[in-house]
């Protein structure tokens, strides 16, 4: 049972589990009919060899109102595009595979790199954006909303929820962010969330005070979350980061471009389990080593461009106090998770602490070495004044690539 808390700078929309679910559905696909909607589900080929995706295919089968579905697929060669065809073949819906590493593909991204205006890394990020603007050159849909493609425990009901308050008419959103309560059958998960950004806001307002952009961060229940709805306006005029801060990123962009009574969030599941990123203790460039730096990184760039000024002695501080508060959360979450009955290693969690707390000071370091270091990749708006015809040619090689 969903509570119906309202904290924060952002519109909280929440489960009561009293809405029948054929009837929400019923509703969606009335308002399809005047505000087509579309998905986008960026996927490393990987993943058509997994069992999240194949269920994920069953439920979206079962979707009457989406207009369109476009799938990124990384790190596929032709034969496992061929083969990608032919799996996501059973999808009722209009559809199509952007083949990021075809030779289409590939000349496309050099005309964009002579321009200067390419994706500078390969990723999330960099995938997200070529659909985004296959979505934008097809002109077909008012309303987007991405999720990966990795959720062990989807539902078609989780995209009810994430579609509902951006195409709904009597509402006013223009974004919106689902949230959820993240956990396996035993354990607690979102360590990223739980041990490094959540006590990482914290700490900064106590360094700064509750600016607006923190308070904003601060109000979102679950902001990793990959899974987001908005207009299609919205995401033409938004910068896409090309590094692991693809979701604070796009949260930090809507921040400028919406007003809050245009940002929503929305509970989106019960539980929600997907594949958990390694660590990467040994590694700075692997899994939550590297998504807590390049995300600290950009919450400091994100926060110079505020007028918050840095300075080294500042950043060791602001490690001391992250170490403190992030351990009080340690704390609290063991508490927690003894009363529900869920296993809880606090070794491990205090370890981890630790390694953020690295990334903390070592993003701060490198801050102040390039402060104008690139993080985003240029809006639409921007590729289309430099190759007007650009899109034409990006969509005229998507569609011969899925002929």
């Amino acid at each position: 049972m969903g509570d119906f808390y309202q904290n924060g700078l952002v519109t909280t929309l929440h489960d009561f589990k009293h809405r029948d679910e054929q009837d929400l559905e019923n509703e969606l696909f009335e308002f399809s009919k005047d505000r087509p909607m579309a998905l986008i589900i960026p996927s490393l080929y990987s993943e058509l060899e997994g069992k999240a995706l194949k269920g994920i295919l069953d439920e979206l089968a079962k979707v009457p109102y989406l207009n369109e579905i476009v799938i990124g697929l990384d790190k596929a060669n032709e034969q496992q595009f061929q083969h990608a065809k032919k799996y996501f073949n059973r999808l009722p819906q209009h559809h199509r595979i952007i083949w990021n590493d075809g030779p289409r593909l590939k000349a496309l991204h050099k005309l964009l790199k002579n321009e200067k205006i390419a994706p500078t890394q390969l990723g999330k990020g960099r995938n997200v954006w070529y659909c985004s603007g296959y979505l934008i050159a097809s002109g077909k849909s008012e309303a987007i909303a991405l999720h990966d493609a990795d959720i062990l425990t989807y539902n078609k009901s989780l995209l009810n929820r994430l579609f509902y308050p951006v195409v709904n008419p009597n509402f006013h959103y223009r974004f919106c962010k689902g949230y959820y309560f993240r956990a396996d059958e035993n354990t607690l998960k979102g360590r990223a969330v739980r041990l490094f950004f959540k006590p990482l806001i914290r700490t900064l307002m106590q360094f700064f005070g509750p600016t607006e952009t923190l308070q904003y961060f601060d109000s979102f229940r679950y902001p990793f979350a990959g899974e987001f709805s908005m207009r299609s306006d919205v995401m033409r005029n938004i910068r896409i980061p090309c590094d692991w801060g693809l979701e604070i990123g796009i949260l930090s962009e809507v921040h400028r471009n919406q007003s809050f009574n245009r940002i929503c969030q929305v509970e989106i599941a019960d539980r929600y389990d997907h594949k958990h990123q390694q660590v990467g203790e040994n590694d700075p460039d692997v899994g939550l080593n590297k998504m807590t730096y390049d995300i600290a990184l950009d919450l400091y760039i994100k926060l110079a461009q505020d007028g918050i000024v840095f300075s080294a002695d500042k950043f060791r501080s602001i490690r001391s106090s992250f170490l403190r508060i992030a351990f009080d959360f340690v704390e609290r979450y063991q508490n927690d998770a003894i009363l529900n009955g869920y296993s809880y290693d606090r070794h491990s969690e205090e370890k981890i602490v630790n390694l953020f707390s690295v990334n903390v000071f070592k993003a701060g370091k490198d801050f102040l070495k390039n402060p104008d270091h690139p993080i985003f990749i240029p809006n639409w708006k921007r590729v289309m004044s430099a190759i007007p015809d650009f899109l034409e040619k990006f969509y005229e090689a998507v569609e011969l690539d899925n002929k």
